[in-house]
C-alpha cells in the first residue's frame, strides 16, 4: 500500500539508517500529513512551508502523504500512502473495483465513506504505522499534522511522536450542528465528526503537543481533556516571499476583499454579506470573495435574498499569484470567521500591506493584534460598522496596511516558525532518552 514519488539516494538512506549522537547535528525527520492540498485548508500549506524551512536549516525530511499530491517548494522523498480517494476532486466517490475492495482497509474507507463518515485520518495513521515500522528508527522524530490517529499513538510507544493540532475541531462541530435545522442534517454532521472521539484519545496520549496560537492550546486543552503544560504554541509563518505589496498596482476605492471557504458556517461569509448589504445601503462597494459557493446553496440563496448580484464577484480557485493581485487591489480585507485557529488569510492580507478587518474569533486577536480593526464575531453590524469606517479614512486605512506589514515581518515568518519547531523536536528527544 505504498508508493513512492522521490527515491531517497542509496548511500543516503544507509547514513539515516545508522545511529547517531543527536546533540547538535541536523535532525532527521519524518513528517506525516494525510491531507496535503495547498490550495485548501491550512494542512497543506503548513506541510509545504515548514518541510521548505526545515530543509533551509539544513535538516533531512521526509514527508508521508495522503491524497491529493503534495506541492513542495523543495526537493524531499515524498511517501504517497495508497488509499481509494474516495474524496479526488476528479473521480468523487467513486465505486471502487472489486480487487481494491479485497484490501480490509479498503473496504473500510468504501463503507465509511458511503455512510457518510470521514476515515481517512484514522485509515492514514494506520498505513503510516506500517511504513513507520519499516523505517521508524531511521528518524530523530515523527511529526503528525494532526491526524491524531491510533496508528500515530502506536508508534508514540517507541518512537518520538509529536503532533500539530491546528484548532480544536470540536469548535467546527458544534458550529456545523447548530447550523443546520433539520435533525437528520445534524446527524449527518455528527456522523462526519465522529472520528473526533479517535483523536481525543490519541492526543491526551502523546507526550507533546504544537498548535499555532494561544487560543488553541486553552481550547484543545479544555475540549480534549490535556494539560495545558504539554502544549509548545508556535504560530504559523507567512510566506513572505510570496505575499508581498506590489508596487504599480493601485487600490481600488470601495473594493472589499475575503479569502473564504464560503459554505463553512465556521467561516462567517453569512455576516459579512450581511455588512456588506447595510454598507451598500449607504455608499458604492464591491465585495470580492475568494472561492465559490454551492450552486443553489445557503450562500447563493442569501446573496439573492439581499439583493447583491451587482455587488459581489466570486471568483472560484484562483492562483497564488492572482491572489496576491486581488490583494493588491483591494481597499481593505475583511476576516468574518466565527473561530480560527491562526488565521492565515488574516497574515497573508497584512503581509501585503492590506488594512484588515476581523473578528476576534478564536487565535485572530493574537495575528492581527493593535494592527487592525477587531469586531465580535458573528455581528453584521459591527462588521458593518468597521468597513464603513476604513472606506471612509483612507488616510487611517493606509497606516493600519503599513503597521500590518511590519507586523508580519517581525513575528511571523517561517523561517522563525521551524526554529521554534526544532526547539520542541529537541525536547520530545529529551524526553525520550534520544540525546
Amino acid at each position: 500500500m505504498l508508493t513512492r514519488l522521490d527515491r531517497t539516494d542509496p548511500s543516503l538512506a544507509a547514513t539515516l539508517d545508522r545511529p547517531q549522537d543527536v546533540g547538535s547535528r541536523p535532525l532527521r525527520i519524518c513528517l506525516l500529513s494525510y491531507r496535503s492540498n495547498p490550495h485548501c485548508g491550512g494542512q497543506g500549506v503548513y506541510i509545504r512551508h515548514l518541510s521548505r524551512a526545515l530543509v533551509e536549516m539544513g535538516h533531512h525530511v521526509e514527508l508521508v502523504s495522503g491524497p491529493p499530491a503534495p506541492e513542495l517548494d523543495v526537493p524531499i522523498p515524498v511517501h504517497r500512502l495508497a488509499c481509494l480517494d474516495l474524496y479526488d476532486p476528479a473521480n468523487p466517490f467513486r465505486l471502487p473495483s472489486a480487487r481494491e475492495l479485497a484490501h480490509p482497509l479498503n473496504l473500510y474507507e468504501w463503507l465509511s465513506v458511503s455512510t457518510m463518515g470521514f476515515p481517512e485520518p484514522f485509515l492514514f495513521g494506520l498505513r503510516a504505522w506500517r511504513f513507520l515500522q519499516r523505517r521508524g528508527r531511521a528518524f530523530d522524530v515523527i511529526h503528525d499534522n494532526q491526524s491524531l490517529s491510533y496508528g500515530v499513538w502506536a508508534a508514540s510507544r517507541r518512537l518520538p511522536v509529536l503532533a500539530t493540532i491546528h484548532h480544536p475541531i470540536t469548535v467546527d462541530r458544534r458550529i456545523a450542528v447548530a447550523a443546520e435545522a433539520r435533525l437528520w442534517a445534524k446527524a449527518k454532521q455528527l456522523r462526519w465528526h465522529s472520528f473526533l472521539g479517535m483523536q481525543q484519545r490519541v492526543a491526551r496520549r502523546l507526550r507533546r503537543i504544537v498548535t499555532v496560537s494561544h487560543s488553541a492550546r486553552a481550547d484543545i486543552s479544555r475540549d480534549f481533556g490535556i494539560p495545558a503544560a504539554r502544549f509548545s504554541v508556535v504560530p504559523n509563518g507567512i510566506d513572505t516571499r510570496v505575499f508581498h505589496p506590489l508596487p504599480g498596482v493601485v487600490r481600488e476605492p470601495g473594493r472589499v476583499m475575503v479569502t473564504n471557504s464560503a459554505d463553512i458556517p465556521l467561516k462567517g461569509l453569512a455576516y459579512l454579506l450581511e455588512a456588506v448589504a447595510a454598507v451598500a445601503r449607504r455608499r458604492p462597494l464591491r465585495l470580492v470573495v475568494i472561492g465559490q459557493p454551492k450552486k443553489n446553496g445557503a450562500i447563493e440563496r442569501q446573496v439573492r435574498a439581499l439583493g447583491l448580484g451587482e455587488r459581489i464577484t466570486f471568483t472560484g480557485r484562483v492562483t497564488t499569484e492572482a491572489l496576491v493581485r486581488q490583494y493588491a487591489r483591494a481597499a481593505l480585507a475583511v476576516v468574518p470567521s466565527v473561530y480560527e485557529g491562526f488565521g492565515l488569510p488574516a497574515g497573508e492580507a497584512m503581509a501585503c500591506g492590506v488594512p484588515v478587518v476581523s473578528t476576534t474569533g478564536g487565535a485572530l486577536p493574537e495575528v492581527v493584534g493593535p494592527d487592525g480593526i477587531l469586531v465580535p464575531p458573528s455581528d453584521a453590524h459591527a462588521l458593518a460598522l468597521a468597513i464603513e469606517d476604513l472606506l471612509e479614512r483612507p488616510e487611517k486605512a493606509a497606516a493600519l496596511g503599513s503597521r500590518g506589514y511590519a507586523r508580519v515581518q517581525q513575528d511571523f515568518t517561517w523561517q522563525r516558525a521551524a526554529q521554534r519547531t526544532v526547539t520542541v523536536y529537541r525536547e520530545l528527544m529529551r524526553d525520550y532518552g534520544r540525546f
